[in-house]
């Protein structure tokens, strides 16, 4: 399943679906309709665990080409938000993730230049999420140094505390793009949630891709392009510490609940690595993908 926060309208209030060709199914109508009580809200749904995202799909395929009245519209016209909109805690980043990425910054932001021996782990504040087409700010009173960094977003579906690597992908729900924005100039003591944490640095969506449907996910490209410049390209089985991996070191100590995302880490091609080094600016677009799950676009606006 491919699932949005949409609003269908500017006024209307944020409501969970499911896209479907062309169109955005709502849960809860979809549900009503068939007498299956289903949330109106993505935090929900997740909540709810497998036995309802089984309902939902199966109901889903019951009633494709035949939707009930009032329970569908284009997707032209869906607005989409972040699919979680507000995450209940910080997100969980990754740095140096990628091989090439590690040596990339080590040469242009002092980090080391040996492979990391455990996953490097920071956070982003809830309140850094952003959704499709909304606008990265640009503070100049603050940074001169705004980066871009595409990432694979992973969902958990089901707490994980102390969990093995090999049983780790089904704690997953599914897997969104994330883009790590990053103000590198803001960086101290070598403590990033300040440099990565800022209001806007999280954008995040368009849709959350449920696990059933990525058979893989160390088998996905992912690509980010400035102004129509490709920037960054890369597959996500270059990343040197694996979900499960991740998941299972996090929640070896702090326990992961539904709902909770993980930013799996960029590969190279930051503005920071490039010679001369490139930086985010008021007017540019930031446009990002991952196969198979969607691409996000935003501008750069001063504030």
């Amino acid at each position: 399943m491919r699932l949005v926060t949409y609003r269908a309208d500017v006024e209307a209030a944020a409501r969970l679906g499911a896209v479907v060709d062309d169109l955005v199914v709502d849960v809860e109508r979809l549900g009503a309709h068939a007498d299956l009580p289903l949330p109106a809200a993505m935090l929900d749904l997740i909540d709810l665990g497998p036995v309802a995202w089984r309902a939902l799909k199966t109901l889903l395929a019951e009633h494709a080409g035949k939707w009930p009245v009032g329970s569908a519209l284009p997707l032209v016209n869906a607005r989409l938000l972040a699919p979680i909109p507000r995450p209940r805690k910080n997100i969980f980043g990754i740095g140096l993730n990628y091989v090439e990425h590690v040596a990339e910054s080590s040469r242009a932001l002092d980090t080391a230049k040996e492979l990391p021996k455990q996953p490097v782990i920071f956070s982003k504040p809830p309140t850094s999420v952003i959704g499709p087409d909304e606008a990265i700010e640009h503070n100049k009173a603050i940074t001169q140094q705004l980066d871009w960094e595409v990432e694979l977003a992973v969902v958990m579906g089901r707490t994980a505390r102390r969990v093995a690597e090999a049983d780790a992908l089904g704690f997953v729900f599914g897997y969104s793009v994330l883009i790590d924005v990053s103000a590198r100039d803001n960086r101290r003591a070598g403590q990033w949630i300040y440099s990565k944490g800022q209001d806007t640095y999280a954008p995040f969506g368009p849709c959350i891709v449920t696990a059933d449907e990525i058979s893989d996910p160390h088998a996905l490209d992912l690509w980010l392009t400035v102004n129509g410049v490709e920037k960054q390209r890369s597959n996500t089985r270059h990343m040197l510490f694996k979900v499960p991996h991740l998941i299972s070191d996090i929640s070896a100590a702090i326990t992961l609940e539904p709902g909770d995302i993980i930013a799996t880490g960029t590969p190279d091609g930051v503005g920071a690595g490039r010679s001369p080094q490139e930086w985010l600016w008021p007017g540019d677009v930031v446009e990002a993908g991952v196969a198979g799950i969607g691409r996000l676009r935003h501008p750069v606006v001063a504030v």
